[in-house]
Parts: structure tokens; sequence; C-alpha cells
């Protein structure tokens, strides 16, 4: 009985470390950098509803990502900010795994999905830009 106890106590230890991890790990995820820890609490998904703003300068982006601080829509931000044809507020629509730039892509597929009004955003850079993106929907 007592070795059960003991397995338990290392089996709890274990889980408290595992949720220490993992809450540490959540922390960074806000980090577009470290896009191994947010990746991890995701379910995999197939494809991604996605939007972005495309900026081919960084002074560009920097406004962009100041109003979005500030609380505006990422689709009005879209509308105003982005280079490309962001009829629709950004709105690349749904998109499978290979279908995007592959830095975007990695970049897209550890976001959490969020609304226009609160959304949670990743940057990265490509050839074609500096791109600001949000996911509204995994599948």
């Amino acid at each position: 009985m007592a070795g059960k106890n003991t397995t338990k106590t290392k089996d709890a230890k274990s889980k408290d470390t595992k949720s220490k991890d993992a809450k540490s790990k959540g922390a960074k995820s806000n980090d577009t950098g470290d896009a191994k820890d947010s990746g991890s609490k995701l379910k995999p998904a197939t494809s991604i509803n996605v939007r972005h703003i495309l900026c081919e300068k960084h002074s560009k982006k920097e406004e962009a990502l100041t109003k979005l601080r500030d609380g505006a829509k990422f689709d009005d931000v879209a509308r105003e900010f982005s280079e490309d044809k962001a009829r629709q507020g950004g709105s690349l629509g749904w998109k499978t795994r290979g279908s995007l730039l592959a830095d975007f892509e990695k970049v897209a597929y550890e976001l959490e999905p969020s609304t226009t009004g609160n959304p949670k955003w990743g940057e990265v850079k490509t050839g074609e830009g500096y791109h600001i993106m949000m996911v509204e929907g995994r599948k």
C-alpha cells in the first residue's frame, strides 16, 4: 500500500509540474516568435479562417498595431492599412494547410481563434511584406 501512495505522490507532483509548465508556456503565447508553446494547447487543425493586414513598410505595420492595441476592430484596421485586396476586412477565408506562405502559415496555425472586436493577432514578415494576422475559426 505504501508503494501505491508513493506512486500517487509522484504522479501528483508530475501533474503539478506539467500544469506549471503549461501556465508558463501560455504566458509566452503572445510572443509570436515562441510559436511552439502556443501551439501545444490548441487542437490540431487542417484549415483555419484567417484575416490579415499586409503592409509593405514596417512603420505602417506599427501604425496598424497601435490602432489594434487602442481597441480598433481588426477588420476596420485592415480596410484602412492593408495594402493588398483586403476588400472584406482582410479576410482570406478558410485556408487549408499548405495553401499559404510557409512562414505566414506557421504563425497563423498557432493562433487561438478570436473575434475582430477582440483579436488575438500574430505578426510575420514574408517576401510580400509585414503581415498582422488573426484567426476566426479552426477545423
